[in-house]
């Protein structure tokens, strides 16, 4: 499985929320590009991945966001994953 392309996250402020977020942002990222693609779909729709448990809502917009930024790179396609 290919791991998704390292880019700069979102600007965020940098604290124990943020480190929170990232890991779970890392998490989510190994799934592949298709899984990620659906997940955002998900909390796009107000629905909930396992990643998000326990966030605040501020914590999903930031996963959220970040995990479109990732996304951003790879345009509307997905390589092999």
């Amino acid at each position: 499985m290919y791991a998704l392309k390292s880019i700069p996250t979102a600007t965020f402020s940098h604290d124990a929320a943020s480190d929170r977020v990232e890991a779970r942002v890392e998490v989510v990222c190994q799934k592949g590009c298709r899984q990620v693609r659906r997940d955002i779909a998900t909390l796009l729709g107000g629905g909930e991945i396992a990643e998000a448990w326990g966030l605040s809502p501020t914590e999903r917009a930031r996963l959220l966001a970040e995990l479109e930024q990732i996304m951003a790179v790879y345009g509307d396609t997905c390589s092999v994953d």
